[in-house]
């Protein structure tokens, strides 16, 4: 690889604590489930009697143009749970069963405007994005999401400078069989690479390459460079007071980066392979991650820059109208609302 990734990178010098550094059974499902009240499902349900009278295009639709107070407390804690606490909620749930598609739609924008500035997940300007299997054969180019395959410990748009902070999955459909989502703290994949691989940390924190997906313009190239652990700079006026851990972020998918490295024909170098492996087999261990399956109506939300998710291959019911169908967004805060920020 390049000189640049031996180069010396500042690392996280402690361990990392507090609720976002949990394991397998310091949590159950009662931590990451909130419901909806009986208050914010009567708000919903107004917002569709509204809409199904006088229809708006879903990306016009603001939170300010309904009474969603308390939709609004709701989301709230939710934000500061994902942010401060363990990076995992299941919001529990939207009528889906009384809705349209579009309607779904429009209630998953809204929440997610409630949690955050919702920005697009593809590079086209797809904002809300479905995921279910399309029968489309994986190929380059073809997100794992379209397909009925499994999807290893990730973080989405791992490969971005600025990745989406929150992510959120609308559930219409569940699999007939499988499609088991998991989660793992990746402070707690951090604190135990410290404990074990002291001598290979230091390599995740300088530059890998990842495959951009063919989430770009036709001219731009088909990799970046960045690693899987960084510290982001102190914020100014804030340096004294800003612990180290609270500008510590992770992004991780090892297959990106292993087709990242054939992209441009270059094999990772030794140290680097040995420390991806060595964070795969932590990432993989039973011990730290939970799993659930979630159900028509509920809507998954997690922090995309300190916990990394995972599903199992699934199979679908024959009916159409019954496929597995998830709709997913992103918020993020810097930048621009564009893919790229």
């Amino acid at each position: 690889m390049a000189a640049t990734d031996r180069a010396t990178c500042e690392t996280l010098s402690t361990e990392i604590t507090g609720r976002r550094a949990w394991r397998r059974d310091d949590i159950a499902a009662r931590d990451w489930t909130v419901s909806l009240s009986p208050e914010a499902i009567d708000e919903l349900e107004r917002v569709i009697s509204s809409l199904r009278l006088e229809p708006v295009p879903t990306l016009l639709l603001t939170p300010e143009d309904f009474e969603l107070s308390a939709c609004a407390r709701i989301m709230g804690g939710v934000s500061d749970q994902l942010r401060y606490g363990i990076g995992l909620v299941v919001l529990d749930a939207i009528p889906v069963e009384r809705l349209t598609l579009d309607e779904s739609r429009a209630i998953t924008w809204l929440l997610g405007s409630l949690l955050g500035r919702v920005v697009p997940t593809k590079w086209d300007g797809t904002t809300l994005y479905d995921v279910r299997d399309t029968g489309r054969s994986l190929e380059y180019g073809v997100r794992r999401s379209v397909t009925n395959l499994d999807l290893t410990f990730h973080t989405d748009a791992a490969w971005m400078d600025r990745p989406p902070e929150m992510v959120g999955l609308t559930c219409v459909n569940p699999a007939l069989e499988g499609g088991v989502s998991r989660f793992v703290s990746l402070s707690s994949v951090h604190n135990e690479l410290r404990r074990r691989h002291p001598g290979l940390l230091p390599r995740l924190y300088r530059p890998f390459p990842w495959d951009r997906q063919a989430e770009h313009g036709p001219a731009a190239p088909k990799t970046t460079s960045r690693p899987i652990f960084q510290l982001d700079p102190p914020r100014p006026g804030r340096a004294s007071a800003q612990r180290e851990e609270d500008r510590w972020m992770a992004c991780y998918n090892e297959r990106l980066i292993q087709t990242g490295a054939s992209l441009i024909r270059d094999e990772l170098d030794g140290e680097g392979q040995e420390a991806l492996a060595a964070m795969d087999a932590i990432v993989n261990s039973p011990e730290l991650w939970v799993e659930l399956v979630i159900q028509p109506g509920q809507v998954q939300l997690l922090n995309n820059r300190h916990f990394a998710h995972s599903r199992t291959e699934f199979r679908d019911a024959e009916d159409p109208n019954r496929k597995r169908h998830l709709i997913r967004f992103w918020t993020r805060e810097e930048g621009r609302r564009a893919f790229h920020a």
